[in-house]
């Protein structure tokens, strides 16, 4: 067995020369390198199950001059790299080839040095020919090692014995100048010299305490030193950082600095416990619990300077600051959620605290709107800004002043809507910014805005202008006024250029759109849609929380004459030729989606729409063109039948923010690694399957701040301080709808206009990713543990649809991931490189995910697209369904993820709908699913079976065709909480079948339900809800809970009529049952002839066969067996890889092979897992080319080390020529490889090569 894939808390970080960074994940040590930009280089695993804690490079001073060794020929350099962790210590060399930076290569030198206790610091002593290495050990100890021979030579402990949290090691060139600062369990610091007396190491000397420093009220974490000028820093559980003036400390004679250490400042910033702490000259730098790393400016008054959040819950675990460069320096961070993050942070950088700049508006009355000019194209400078005040006059700010651009009339005073665009010359390369002010009388002003005398003047009919929108589209630009009666007002418009250099603008009136009736009758919202380029479809969102959709097309296939034409305008127009104009009726509506405060915003991003409102969600919709004959409509939508083939909208699901963030206005699309252009070229060959979800970031007002929030990394990347929503601002850049990582807002506030940064500095934010986001060497799943695990299946990418040649073999397997931190995680992991691609985050559940289930339905039989359906539960009793397409686009390198929300189901909503609710018991608010399985699938209907902590048996029904999940039954017949559930399907050669439902509880007890038809009755029977079912065996096999069931079926029972039925069960007692269960066959079947070959059914459902009735049905059990200690700590989890073949896991970290036979449970081996926590394992089998001769399954550890499993040999014939035979006829049949996945605080995907020689003798001894 060995690891492919591991995602586990960075532990360790370290920074070597600023060229490179060493990491530390499980026992795996990776390289970066830093430049030209930071990526991923080399990995090996060094400390076999030991979890890598310490990573120290040796400095040149160090080497001996035997050690400075450099090949000529290749100019090949190395570095010495101490790795240190849990009770072992090893020494790795990292090369580096001068000519080709990027080729790095990890080679471990010597083995491992075992401790007797744990390791917290290791370092080199400078001085002597010997590679000498001084530990500090956690009970306040040292350890003077020689790394070449591996001994011990000195080993000293502390007078005052007691267990250390933390060790920091100064050391300079022998053993008696080395001295040790430890963080004790008592709170406190102490520091002693471990080399001060020579005698010690015979005479068994402990050595006093020198210092002591008081003040934490919690254990010491971590312990920093900075040598220049004599500070020290802890970090402690209490939330605080504090800065110690000790003097010198270490160095020759082993100073112990001032007698009476001050406590300079005590840091409180943290909302959790502080894990990490590193000093430099002016800068704390401190990370913890809450997962932020904050930057204090220890020169001034000790303030916050700068927050870097890029980790979700868990904390940062690893700290570490570069020391190279003088005016930046790298900061790295490594969180609980297996992310790595890296910043740039300058010496000279000021307070985190936005400095808002006023613009001071002249005395022209107070702002009304603000925009900024051009609408924020790209060619649009950010320092341009247009506002109209409360006089109806127009000014624009560019170049550090304000100038009036316009002077509207009295009407245009009290109220006024405003929008700017930029819009394209016609026949020119040239570009304006138009800008659009509409009042309360109906009246509608356009003007460029560098030539104002040009403008015209519009009606949008009698009364109020609720909005007015500017969309542009290609080349064309259209104008959008809500008007007073239900109206929206439109036109389009082009730019001219005179003879005279003076601009024309040609106005041609389209048919207005016509809104519902209701209460809030206008539109926030229009986009034009370009995925349907061929026909003008327009999506509206209006005040009431609607999605309108207009067909354009539809009225001009109903014009009454050829005669009928747009009117041309240009300086002077006729208001009377609207009047004309037929109005447009909506084709489909999602009524109220966004709830009552309506719709911010509607944009289409490569063929998807993308709406946002202030119900706190972002809703992902596509338009669907049905046939007249297709019964099934959009979702919520209202359509007429008048013509054939409508276009309707369909809500794909619902993305929401962060906590408390309910005011949402855009969405900002992330730039995507491939070219637009050619993801457009990919949507045309690939045609609806390219319908993918981009990335985007959410921007809105949380509280009173403006943020831009990242719902995929669930971190904020900008947060203005604005006084909240209700006011009119704008954020720039924000052309084409991308967020490049940076911008800056401009808003109104207590009548100024103030921007975020000054206008000066938005012209010149080049390295502005460096600031803000950083960059991301590898992104977190989950940050508190991961609870499920559910594999979908693989998905390839087609040889003949690339020209590259290295993804022609390549492969991903698309795994779902579901934990504590209440999300749903889609990742692709490629078992080649080991590299994990976080697809798509699902945030639908409000409390952890304790179960997944999947359903895969192939699309179209290409193995580089995959369709699943996916059900998950947990906490709260709630049931989310989902849809997911993955599909691996030719362009992209990774495969990209389409999530479809189906449905959701909750136990407190489904009592309120009860009828007589008051007679009835109202359902526990706390309850749990904590098991899942499905029992029957069939055509558009899906029954699953949940077990739930209120001590409740439940039966689902999925039904995706009409997106609802429905309980059919409950029973209560356990009392107490049940654990797991398990089916089993047998089914003759006839087609008689059998349903077996087995489920577990804390009692220890297995209960064995028979389900029939009258179980599984339509959930539109009218009759009520079916009766549950009685179990009909009770067996007891553990004596505590039970985690975990696995159930197949034997192929026996031929002459006693039956068959036998294995359970495989795993509990909190850490013990391993096997029990037999005979089902009898029914009377009439034991005359016939043919008795039934029975077998576990894994194929779908087949509801028009025969079921067998309960009477005849007879089940008991026919033996048991146990393990009793399969493990030192309860079983979590336990999956079958193959008949007869199981692998469980636990909590003591340790992933086991059983081979079950009859009676018999044999142990195959065992691996040490790198995930703390176990909670659930994913299995699969695959056939990989062909075989090689090999003995029983080997196992392979982390270093490298290959050892045999014992298990049972006698399914051998003498001499071994079965096994031999066997093997041929497996190299002719190819390999069969198994996968484990195991998850917990954080995943492992191990790989296990057995070849079918081995399940045939399994399957050998099964039927012997």
């Amino acid at each position: 067995m060995e690891t492919v894939a591991l995602v586990a808390p960075i532990t360790a970080l370290e920074f070597l020369q600023d060229k490179f960074l060493l990491t530390g994940e499980g026992p795996v040590l990776s390289v970066y390198s830093l430049q030209p930009h930071p990526k991923a280089r080399a990995s090996l695993s060094v400390l076999l199950h030991h979890r890598i804690h310490g990573i120290r490079p040796r400095s040149p001073e160090t080497l001996s001059q035997k050690e400075h060794v450099k090949s000529s020929a290749t100019e090949l350099n190395f570095y010495d790299v101490l790795v240190f962790g849990g009770k072992a210590v090893r020494l790795v060399r990292l090369h580096v080839d001068s000519q080709d930076v990027e080729h790095l290569h990890l080679e471990i030198l010597g083995a491992l040095l075992e401790l007797q206790d744990w390791a917290l610091d290791a370092r080199w002593l400078s001085g002597g020919e010997q590679s000498l290495l001084c530990v500090a050990v956690a009970h306040n100890g040292a350890l003077l090692l020689d790394v070449h021979t591996g001994s011990t030579l000195v080993e000293c402990f502390c007078l005052e014995g007691c267990l250390l949290y933390s060790a920091l090691l100064l050391v300079h060139e022998s053993w008696v100048d080395t001295v040790l600062v430890g963080g004790t369990v008592f709170n406190q610091l102490v520091i002693w010299k471990p080399g001060g007396c020579h005698e010690m190491k015979d005479s068994g000397f402990k050595a006093p305490v020198e210092r002591h420093l008081l003040g934490h009220s919690g254990v010491i974490f971590s312990i920093s030193y900075l040598r220049e000028n004599g500070y020290l820093a802890s970090a402690s559980d209490d939330r605080s950082v504090r800065i110690w003036d000790v003097g010198a400390l270490g160095g020759p004679g082993g100073k112990c600095g001032v007698l009476d250490p001050t406590c300079l400042r005590v840091l409180y910033g943290h909302q959790a416990r502080v894990f990490s702490v590193c000093l430099s000259p002016g800068r704390v730098f401190s990370a913890g619990e809450d997962g932020a790393c904050l930057v204090w400016n220890l020169a001034g008054s000790g303030n916050v300077v700068r927050t870097l959040k890029g980790h979700r819950a868990g904390g940062v675990r690893a700290l570490a600051i570069s020391v190279g460069a003088a005016d930046k320096k790298w900061v790295a961070t490594g969180g609980a959620d297996g992310g790595l993050r890296l910043w740039r942070v300058e010496d000279g950088e000021q307070a985190t605290t936005e400095k808002l700049t006023d613009l001071k508006l002249p005395d022209h009355g107070l702002p009304k709107v603000v925009c900024i000019a051009g609408g924020g194209n790209e060619n649009t400078s950010g320092s341009q800004f247009v506002t109209c005040t409360d006089r109806g006059i127009v000014c624009q700010y560019s170049d550090g002043k304000w100038e009036t651009l316009w002077q509207g009339s009295p009407e245009f005073g009290s109220y006024c809507v405003m929008d700017t665009v930029t819009a394209d010359v016609k026949d020119s390369a040239s570009t304006f910014s138009l800008c659009a002010v509409g009042n309360l009388s109906g009246s509608l002003k356009v003007f460029p805005t560098s030539q104002p005398q040009s403008g015209v003047c519009l009606s949008a009919g009698l009364g109020k202008i609720h909005s007015v929108i500017w969309q542009k589209e290609r080349n064309d630009v259209y104008l959008l006024a809500s008007g007073n009666e239900g109206l929206v007002y439109r036109w389009k418009i082009e730019i001219g250029v005179k003879v005279t250099c003076s601009l024309t603008l040609k106005l041609t009136p389209l048919p207005p759109f016509l809104l519902p009736r209701c209460s809030k009758r206008w539109i926030t919202a229009a986009v034009r849609l370009h995925a349907c380029s061929e026909r003008a479809i327009w999506v509206c969102g209006d005040r009431r929380g609607s999605l309108l959709l207009y067909d354009e097309d539809l009225l001009r296939n109903r014009k009454l004459g050829e005669d009928e034409q747009a009117g041309e305008l240009s300086g002077e127009i006729e208001a009377e030729e609207s009047q004309e104009l037929h109005e447009l009726q909506p084709l489909s509506c999602l009524v109220g989606v966004h709830g009552k405060q309506g719709v911010t915003s509607v944009c289409e991003y490569r063929g998807l729409l993308y709406s946002t409102g202030k119900d706190g969600c972002v809703r992902i919709s596509r338009v669907n063109q049905t046939s007249p004959m297709d019964p099934k409509g959009s979702r919520g939508s209202e359509v007429s039948n008048e013509d054939e083939g409508r276009f309707q909208l369909e809500v794909l699901r619902v993305q929401r923010a962060c906590k408390g963030m309910e005011w949402l206005e855009r969405v900002l699309f992330l730039q995507s690694e491939v070219p637009v252009k050619e993801e457009e070229e990919d949507s045309e060959s690939e045609g609806e399957q390219s319908l993918l979800e981009a990335r985007f970031v959410i921007a809105g007002f949380h509280a009173n701040h403006f943020v831009v929030w990242d719902p995929l990394r669930q971190e904020r990347l900008m947060a203005v301080p604005c006084g909240g929503g209700h006011r009119s601002w704008s954020i720039w850049p924000a052309h084409t709808r991308i967020w490049p990582g940076y911008g800056a807002l401009v808003f109104i506030k207590q009548g100024a206009i103030l921007t975020s940064q000054p206008p000066e500095e938005m012209l010149g934010w080049e390295g502005k990713e460096e600031r803000s986001e950083g960059w991301s060497l590898r992104e977190g799943i989950h940050g508190r543990g991961i609870w499920c695990v559910c594999r979908l299946g693989r998905i390839e990418f087609g040889k003949g649809d690339t020209n590259k040649a290295e993804r022609e073999k390549r492969h991903w397997e698309i795994v779902v991931t579901g934990g504590e931190d209440t999300s749903l995680a889609v990742l692709a992991v490629d078992p080649d490189s080991g590299m994990v691609k976080l697809l798509s985050v699902i945030t639908d559940h409000i409390s952890g995910v304790r179960t997944l289930a999947a359903i895969k339905r192939p699309e179209g039989g290409s193995e580089k697209s995959l369709s699943a359906l996916l059900l998950s539960a947990g906490g709260r009793a709630q049931i989310q369904c989902y849809r997911l397409l993955i599909t691996w686009p030719r362009k992209r390198p990774a495969p990209s993820c389409q999530v479809i929300q189906v449905g959701g189901h909750r136990l407190d909503t489904e009592w309120e709908k009860r009828r007589n609710r008051h007679k009835t018991v109202k359902m526990d608010p706390e309850t749990r699913y904590l098991s899942m399985e499905i029992v029957e699938e069939n055509s558009g209907c899906v029954l699953l079976v949940l077990s739930c902590s209120d001590g409740a048996v439940r039966l689902f029904a999925v039904c995706e065709g009409k997106n609802q999940i429905d309980l059919l039954w409950e029973t209560f017949h356990h009392q107490r909480c049940v654990l797991s559930v398990a089916t089993c399907s047998l089914e003759d050669e006839k087609g008689n079948r059998c349903k077996l439902l087995f489920s577990a509880a804390t009692d220890g007890k297995i209960a064995v339900w028979h389900l029939t038809e009258a179980h599984f009755l339509s959930i539109d029977n009218s009759s009520g809800a079916p009766t549950p079912p009685i179990p009909c065996l009770d067996i007891p096999a553990h004596q505590s809970g039970i985690n975990s069931l696995v159930v197949w079926v034997e192929k026996r029972g031929r002459q006693e009529g039956g068959c036998l039925v294995t359970v495989a069960s795993g509990g909190d007692d850490g013990q391993l049952t096997v029990s037999m269960i005979r089902v009898q066959y029914p009377e009439d079947w034991k005359t016939s002839g043919n008795r039934g070959s029975l077998q576990i059914s894994n194929a779908d459902m087949f509801p028009q066969t025969k079921v067998w009735s309960p009477n005849q049905i007879r089940v008991h059990l026919h033996s048991q067996s146990h393990v009793p200690l399969a493990h030192a700590a309860p079983l979590t989890a336990l999956k079958l890889l193959s008949p007869g073949c199981l692998v469980s896991t636990s909590s003591d970290q340790r992933v086991c092979l059983w081979r079950v036979s009859g009676t018999s449970i044999t142990h195959r081996g065992a691996l040490c897992s790198h995930v703390a926590d176990t909670a659930d394992l994913a299995v699969w089998e695959e056939e990989e080319g062909k075989c090689e001769e090999k003995p029983d399954p080997v196992w392979e550890n982390s270093d490298g080390k290959c050892f045999e499993t014992s298990g049972d040999q006698t399914g051998n014939d003498a001499g071994g020529k079965t096994g031999s035979k066997s093997s041929c006829e497996s190299c002719k049949k190819g390999q069969r490889v198994g996968w484990v996945l195991a998850c917990g605080q954080g995943f492992q995907l191990l790989k296990i090569e057995t070849t079918v020689m081995e399940a045939e003798v399994c399957e050998e001894k099964l039927s012997s």
